[in-house]
This record gives C-alpha cells, sequence and structure tokens, in this order.
C-alpha cells in the first residue's frame, strides 16, 4: 500500500491541514494586510528556485536536441547546478532549524504536517546527493568524450534530476498552502518573525 502523504503520491496536502487556506486563499495573498517583507522574500525565493529549476531543465533538453553544444553546456550548466542546490539546501536548513519550530508552536493543530514538511526536506536533500553524484558523472563523461557514453550519462542524469524537481514543486506548494495562510491570519510580528 502506498502512503498519500509522501511526496510522490501526494497531489497536495490533507484537507485537515487545509483549514486556514480556505480562509487565506492564493488569490488573496498579493493584497492581504498581513503580508509582510520576510513572507514576500520567502516567496520571492520558492519562485527563484523554481525559475532555476526550469532554466536546468531547459538547458538539459537542449544539450540533449543538439541546440547546445558540448563546450557551452558544461560552462552553463555547472555552475547554475552548484547555486540551485547549494541554495535550495541552505533554504530547508533554515526553515526546519527556525521557522519551522516557530510554526509549530503557533499552530499546534499543523504539526504533523510541518513533520511531513521536515521529512519532505530530507527525502529532497538525499536527492540532492543523487544528482550531484549523477551530474558529476555527466560532467566528467562530457569531458572525456564519446557520445554514446555521455548520451548515456545525460539520460541518466536527467532521470534523477526529474525526480528531485518534480517533487521540489510538489514540495514548495504545499508549504506554501500550509505556511502563507498561518502567517496571513496571525502576522509575522505576532508570530515572532519580524
Amino acid at each position: 500500500m502506498t502512503d498519500p502523504t509522501h511526496l510522490d503520491q501526494r497531489t497536495g496536502l490533507p484537507e485537515e491541514w487545509l483549514y486556514l487556506l480556505k480562509e487565506h486563499p492564493r488569490v488573496d495573498w498579493a493584497a492581504h494586510r498581513n503580508l509582510g517583507p520576510l513572507t514576500e522574500f520567502w516567496l520571492a525565493r520558492h519562485n527563484g528556485f523554481r525559475q532555476l529549476g526550469r532554466t536546468l531543465d531547459t538547458l538539459l533538453d537542449d544539450f540533449r536536441e543538439e541546440r547546445v553544444a558540448a563546450k557551452q553546456f558544461g560552462g552553463l550548466f555547472a555552475p547554475r547546478l552548484q547555486q540551485f542546490l547549494s541554495e535550495l539546501h541552505h533554504h530547508h536548513m533554515i526553515e526546519d532549524e527556525h521557522y519551522f519550530p516557530v510554526f509549530m508552536e503557533a499552530e499546534k493543530r499543523l504539526v504533523a504536517g510541518f513533520e511531513l514538511l521536515e521529512g519532505d526536506h530530507e527525502l529532497i536533500h538525499h536527492r540532492i546527493e543523487t544528482v550531484i553524484g549523477s551530474a558529476n558523472t555527466f560532467l566528467g563523461r562530457l569531458q572525456q568524450g564519446g557520445r554514446d557514453g555521455i548520451r548515456r550519462a545525460a539520460d541518466d542524469y536527467a532521470a534523477v534530476s526529474d525526480k528531485l524537481l518534480t517533487g521540489l514543486m510538489r514540495h514548495l506548494d504545499d508549504e506554501e498552502d500550509m505556511i502563507v495562510p498561518l502567517i496571513l491570519d496571525r502576522g509575522e510580528h505576532d508570530l515572532g518573525l519580524s
């Protein structure tokens, strides 16, 4: 039996954790009086991860479809991937160590939800490690040459990257669906965030 709350299985969070989202739907966020600078920054970081993930995906597709030469690809791809993975790891550490404890203390009914999100972070971290290993193999193959070896390494990397990015996109949406309504409901200052 599969776990419907597992990152790879879920299509959203369980309804019992979304009661604040019903009071504060996404369409109302931008104009809400409690949308403070920290929340805006945090949402911008999430959007930055989405954008950089799409950029990496597009760059890989362009390479695989031979729209970007191997000589150019490594120099374009490696620094962007490194930035993406290191910033994502750091972002999750800050959430786990600083923000999630505040949110769990503020709204006990959401503790299980935040524990699920922390579990996502652990899974995503393991996937980051897998992506790093696969990317190193792929970039090494680019330097060694050999069309078939490069193609296999690119395909292997694409598979692990897709798993990371698909899970990350689900996680970002779910995290926002719990956190932003809580902040809008209580306010950054009252939560002790600003």
